[in-house]
Formats: C-alpha cells, structure tokens, sequence
C-alpha cells in the first residue's frame, strides 16, 4: 500500500456537490482505501473570467499503479461531465495526483509529484491537514518549506461541507 494524494477541483455544476461525488467515487475505487480528505477551500481560478473553484485534497491508500489510478480517475472525471475543451479551462471535476509514496514519476501523461504544487495554496492548504507535518516530497522539497512559500491568499476555507 501506498499513501497517494489527490488534488480535486470543480467550478462547474454545484462545485462542493462535485467534490463530494469524487470523494465517494474515490471511496470505490480497488485496491484503494479512502483515508482522508480536507476541508473545502473556494479560490479564484488561474484565468480571468472563469467561476471561483471548489478546491480540497484526498489521500488514499492504494495498491494500484501510477497509471492505473491516473486511469481511474479520469473515468470519474469523466462519469461527472468532464470535457477537456481548453487547457485550464473550467471543469466539472478536476483529479491530479499530487504525490504517489515517495515516487518520482516523470511518464509523458503524469508528473509526480504534481509539477505545478510549490505554486498552488489551493493545493498545499489541503495537503496539509492530510500529510505529516514534517513530509518530504520526492524530490527532498518539504511540505513546510513549500507553504512558508506560498501564501494562504485568495483562498477562504469553506464551512464544513
């Protein structure tokens, strides 16, 4: 087993009721335990014009392989209405893997760990209520090192959803 985090992203049709869809689909996934998820957190989205996102992390335990699991999820993303229309573009759901166990994956369709993290509060904030508070990424960056990095801006952590 494998501890995996899972970055979730919506700003289409009800965000938050997206989410939850993803984190009970996750639930189901084989070979895959749910171990926790985070808070909900609203942020701007990276392109002007687009809705806020509904933002949170998953963590699993799991026994499948990086590109099995990169498979199931882009099933979900799937079940839920995803259209990859425009690069960043808005989404129904959104699912990247963050971190596989202590994996360095670099496969032309996943990037492990996430190669946009140290840039993302709506993705580090998460990660930490889930992640050891001392957790090295892959790469020997530190989560505490990434967040002292990244400001808590534009980011509103949202009532327990």
């Amino acid at each position: 087993m494998e501890r995996i985090y899972i970055g979730m992203g919506s700003n289409l049709a009800d965000p938050a009721e997206q989410l939850r869809s993803a984190v009970e689909a996750l639930g189901h996934l084989p070979q895959t335990t749910l171990a926790g998820v985070s808070a909900f957190y609203q942020s701007d989205s990276l392109l002007p014009g687009q809705p806020r996102y509904t933002n949170a992390v998953a963590a699993l335990d799991s026994l499948l392989a990086p590109l099995e699991l990169l498979d199931a999820l882009q099933a979900i993303e799937n079940d839920q209405g995803r259209e990859r229309l425009e690069r960043w573009g808005p989404r129904t759901l959104d699912l990247d893997i963050l971190l596989f166990g202590d994996r360095l994956i670099d496969e032309p369709r996943l990037k492990v760990p996430h190669y946009q993290i140290q840039e993302r509060a709506f993705v580090l904030y998460p990660l930490a209520e889930l992640a050891p508070q001392d957790l090295r990424l892959a790469d020997g960056r530190s989560l505490p090192d990434l967040l002292a990095a990244c400001p808590f801006v534009g980011l509103e952590r949202l009532p327990h959803a």
